[in-house]
């Protein structure tokens, strides 16, 4: 193998695990809302709350801590982040009533704000621009195949114990994370360095927050921001979603998550590759629309079990095909500062998984379970129209520029 493949290809592999750990937090949550609302008095609305603050917390926190963490090494930064997000499931699986619980949450959302967005710019840092999209991926990988694996095994344990055993076993994949880290990943600049340019001037948060400022960014982030509203949506409530299939069978729940991890999985990988190979934005208005479709088929498909597998399976390999390509492109727009928006992104996204939680709540309220899919593929329609109105807008001004110069 090529020595520039293993320069990247093992630390993004060894970083992999850890957005495995930190994904699986996330997602195995939707998994065990039953139990956790059951086991704390209250509504499954309530339970769906602990997505939101855990969501919210996320979004918030990164880009402060990836202000004060700049001037770490990239592995201490790694490894304390995956320290945080430990004593923060410890936490919750100890705390004793629901208002503890919310607040445990926010520990172990910020240990997962800093470590992700510090990853995905170690990845995209190491790999170069020719290899960028794949790093990513790989990256992210650890987050769908939490989906896969994860998510549907911590809910089976929380199906055979309880909910707080389900948050044991996240405590574990965190500690395994952190020791493999600190032992494999090679020591590295400073999250402030970058194999392409600098990160320096991010000293302060006005200073972090400046790719903002361009209009791209913000165009994307807003974009990002519309999309995973939509997509996280109906998967917070996946227990709601699918009930007339799944009942009150917890493995047959378990069984929908991991079908929605293999295809989200698959969805991601193939996101990467034609994202190197095509402009990524064609990938996105792609992976925007197709889901839309899926998405407004689900009521028609909850009603049995083969029915609603054919269901997961499509929107979950449609739903994770973005994700790449929206990174690939806002790393491309600053390469001087991957680490900053790589943040912001991670950021954008956790806000949309915490407007899901609190829409999603009010949809179970209001229109009941069987409407949260169609409301979600509105969502993800407007996503695909913004990101083809932004390429026609992005080929006018071309046009534009090109007859001045004329």
């Amino acid at each position: 193998m090529p020595e520039t493949q293993i320069r990247w290809k093992t630390p993004a592999a060894i970083l992999a695990v850890g957005t495995f750990a930190v994904g699986t937090d996330a997602f195995v949550i939707a998994g065990v809302l039953p139990s956790i609302a059951s086991s704390l008095g209250v509504g499954l609305a309530a339970a769906g709350q602990l997505v939101t603050v855990f969501s919210l917390a996320y979004a918030l926190t990164a880009p402060v801590l990836g202000m004060l963490t700049a001037g770490w090494s990239r592995r201490t930064a790694l490894v304390v982040a995956l320290a945080a997000f430990t004593v923060g499931n410890v936490l919750t699986a100890l705390a004793p009533d629901y208002g503890l619980v919310l607040a445990s949450r926010v520990l172990a959302a910020a240990g997962a704000a800093l470590f992700t967005a510090t990853a995905s710019a170690t990845a995209a840092g190491l790999a170069g621009p020719t290899h960028r999209g794949r790093a990513i991926a790989i990256v992210m990988f650890g987050i769908t195949s939490s989906l896969v694996l994860g998510a549907p095994l911590g809910t089976a344990i929380g199906g055979l114990a309880d909910w707080r055993a389900t948050l044991w076993f996240v405590t574990v994949l965190g500690l395994v994370a952190a020791v493999l880290l600190r032992l494999r990943l090679p020591r590295l600049a400073p999250t402030r360095a970058t194999a392409e340019g600098t990160d320096a001037d991010a000293t302060a948060l006005r200073q972090r927050l400046a790719p903002l400022a361009d209009r791209r960014v913000l165009g994307l982030l807003t974009r990002t921001l519309v999309v995973f509203t939509g997509i996280y949506l109906p998967y917070t409530y996946l227990s709601a979603v699918y009930q007339p299939a799944t009942g009150d069978d917890g493995n047959k729940l378990a069984l929908a998550l991991l079908l929605f991890g293999v295809a989200g999985t698959a969805g991601n990988l193939a996101a990467g590759a034609l994202a190197d190979r095509f402009d990524p934005r064609r990938v996105i208005v792609v992976g925007t629309l197709a889901p839309t479709v899926a998405l407004l088929a689900v009521p028609a498909l909850r009603g049995s079990m083969a029915t609603a597998v054919v269901a997961v399976l499509v929107t979950g390999v449609l739903s994770f095909t973005v994700t790449t390509p929206q990174q690939q492109q806002l790393v491309a727009m600053s390469p001087g500062a991957q680490s900053v928006v790589t943040s912001l992104y991670q950021s954008v996204l956790y806000l949309a998984v915490s407007l899901s939680g609190v829409l999603g709540g009010l949809g179970l309220n209001l229109v009941g379970a069987a409407a949260l899919a169609p409301v979600a593929a509105g969502f993800v329609l407007l996503a695909s129209v913004l990101s083809w109105a932004s390429g026609r807008e992005r080929v006018a001004k071309a046009d534009l520029q090109g007859r001045r110069a004329a």
